[in-house]
């Protein structure tokens, strides 16, 4: 259901949200925090759809601020989403014209839920300091996006500057799987002390950025950044060690592959994470990101200029070789179709009326060699009849 409401008032926009909500049965109690989005008008649309899809994880209402044209008589337009348009969610858009334009929290602060959290999420490009903003200042959590800002790198070293508890950026949500393989790998034998890290990732990329300051922070040693081509995001995070490197690299966009001595080579899926998905994952805590805070406040400023490309670092044999990797991730997914295609041959067949049991005996028995119950009775029948043993008779007492 969707109700437009031209030239209106918070309250009467109160109002409505009301009796919409008591007509379509939804729920006030169901909703666990309030999401702020202050967003462009050109943005607003996909910005919409991502916060509705995050919504289903964690019901929510969300206000879409939009500051419209400054210029004329203050103006407020309305929106109200309730039901299948809004997914599990309350959706408010309000529009802002004329003056009112410049007052959008006093706008907002009426349609708050009552006694639930806040959160603020500005999908295009943020303030300088969100903390301090009108906004800001009202939401436990503040969730910004540094890429989509020009200079990735400028507004790191702001954030840094004006960081308070409760501020988070995207781009560190995109890096989360990344974190866990590379912290998954070193908890694996040879438990060896890594002396250095090379980050390989694209120069308009703040989650590379990120990544490598995570490993200064959290690794005390030295960390190398290394260019990829503009828009080619992370593609390769390699770990000095005595007895040989860590190599993780994503040649492409999905397929990664780790490498490391001691242990097979894998080919692990990492695809780029979507909007939906990482908002999504912000959504789940509420509470200060200290380990984002410790890569951003003092990881940041260790990072050098980047001097090399990847190209260069390859060659040098500072940094992992993204086409090696890539024929690597080829033949290894050529190995893995053979195993299943062979494991699809050999299977063993199921009895004709078996149970769970049965057939995990049978497949016990056909992998070890042996031969199934279903094949020991198949031998029998085909032996002669001469050559069978009968059970002796009894004598009778």
């Amino acid at each position: 259901m969707i109700r437009d409401l031209t030239d209106t008032t918070t309250a009467a926009v109160s109002k409505t949200l009301v009796r919409l909500r008591n007509d379509v049965g939804a729920m006030a109690l169901g909703r666990v925090l309030t999401l702020i989005v202050v967003v462009d008008d050109s943005d607003a649309s996909e910005a919409i759809d991502i916060a509705t899809h995050a919504s289903r994880q964690h019901p929510c209402r969300i206000i879409v601020l939009i500051s419209g044209e400054r210029r004329g008589r203050s103006r407020l337009d309305a929106q109200i989403r309730l039901g299948g348009d809004a997914g599990a969610s309350e959706i408010v858009v309000l529009r802002l014209y004329g003056p009112l334009a410049k007052h959008g929290p006093s706008v907002v602060v009426p349609l708050l839920l009552p006694d639930s959290p806040i959160v603020a999420w500005w999908p295009g490009e943020a303030p300088d300091d969100v903390g301090n903003d009108p906004i800001g200042t009202m939401a436990q959590r503040r969730i910004t996006d540094a890429a989509q800002h020009r200079s990735s790198r400028v507004v790191l070293k702001k954030r840094a500057q004006t960081y308070r508890p409760g501020d988070t950026d995207l781009s560190w949500t995109r890096i989360t799987h990344w974190r866990g393989l590379l912290a998954a790998a070193l908890d694996q034998p040879p438990y060896e002390t890594v002396t250095g890290a090379v980050v390989s990732g694209a120069p308009d990329s703040p989650s590379t950025d990120l990544l490598a300051a995570w490993l200064a922070q959290r690794l005390k040693v030295p960390v190398q950044r290394v260019a990829t081509p503009r828009g080619s995001g992370i593609s390769a995070v390699r770990l000095e060690r005595k007895g040989g490197p860590i190599d993780l690299v994503r040649p492409g966009d999905v397929v990664a592959t780790l490498s490391q001595p001691g242990q097979p080579d894998r080919r692990i899926t990492l695809p780029r994470r979507e909007a939906k998905e990482i908002l999504a994952d912000e959504l789940r805590r509420l509470d200060p990101d200290d380990t984002y805070e410790q890569a951003l406040v003092l990881g940041i400023e260790k990072l050098t200029p980047v001097r090399f490309s990847a190209e260069q670092a390859a060659r040098a044999g500072k940094a992992p070789n993204p086409d090696q990797s890539r024929r690597l991730a080829a033949r290894l997914r050529r190995v893995d179709s053979a195993k299943e295609a062979m494991a699809m041959v050999t299977a063993p067949p199921a009895p004709d009326t078996a149970k769970t049991a049965q057939v995990r005996s049978a497949t016990r028995r056909k992998l070890a060699g042996e031969p199934t119950p279903r094949e020991e009775t198949k031998a029998a029948e085909k032996e002669p009849k001469s050559k069978r043993t009968t059970p002796t008779k009894k004598a009778s007492s």
